[in-house]
C-alpha cells in the first residue's frame, strides 16, 4: 500500500500557491503602494513647507541687508547733497535687488531713514496673499569730535 501524500500535487491542475487563500490576503494585495504614496505625499509637503520657510527667512535677511545699505548711502550723502540723498538710497536699494519704500530726512537730528522692500523668492511665492519682506533701517552722518 502507498502511503497519502498531503503536502501538494504536481501536474496540470496544481497551483503555485502555498498556504491557504483567504479574501484578508487578496485584500491586502497593493497596500503597500497606497502607503508608500501617502508617505511619499506627506515628504514632498513638508519639504515644500521647508523650502517656503527657507525663502521667507532669506528674503527678509536680504530687505533688512539693503535697508541698512541704503541707509548708510544716504547718510554718507546728507553731508554733501542733501536732496540728493534719497535718490541715492533708491540707487542703492535698486542694486541689492531691493524697492526703496520710503526715504524720510530729519534735518533737525541730522538723521535719515530709510525703508525697502523686497519681493519674496519663488517658493514662497506658490503661497497666495504672502505679503512682500520688508527692512527697516535708520542712519546719520558721522560728525568729527571738535
Amino acid at each position: 500500500m502507498r502511503p497519502h501524500r498531503t503536502a501538494g500535487r504536481a501536474g496540470p491542475g496544481a497551483s503555485s500557491q502555498t498556504g491557504p487563500t483567504t479574501g484578508a490576503k487578496l485584500r491586502d494585495r497593493g497596500s503597500a503602494t497606497v502607503w508608500l504614496l501617502g508617505l511619499t505625499l506627506l515628504i514632498t509637503l513638508a519639504a515644500t513647507a521647508a523650502l517656503g520657510i527657507a525663502g521667507a527667512v532669506a528674503a527678509r535677511h536680504r530687505a533688512e541687508a539693503a535697508a541698512d545699505l541704503a541707509a548708510l548711502a544716504a547718510a554718507g550723502r546728507l553731508l554733501l547733497d542733501p536732496g540728493e540723498a534719497c535718490a541715492h538710497a533708491a540707487s542703492v536699494a535698486s542694486a541689492q535687488g531691493a524697492r526703496l519704500r520710503s526715504c524720510a530726512i530729519r534735518a533737525d537730528a541730522g538723521e535719515d531713514s530709510v525703508e525697502v522692500e523686497v519681493s519674496v523668492p519663488a517658493p514662497v511665492d506658490l503661497v497666495p496673499g504672502l505679503p512682500p519682506a520688508v527692512g527697516r533701517a535708520r542712519a546719520g552722518p558721522v560728525m568729527a569730535p571738535m
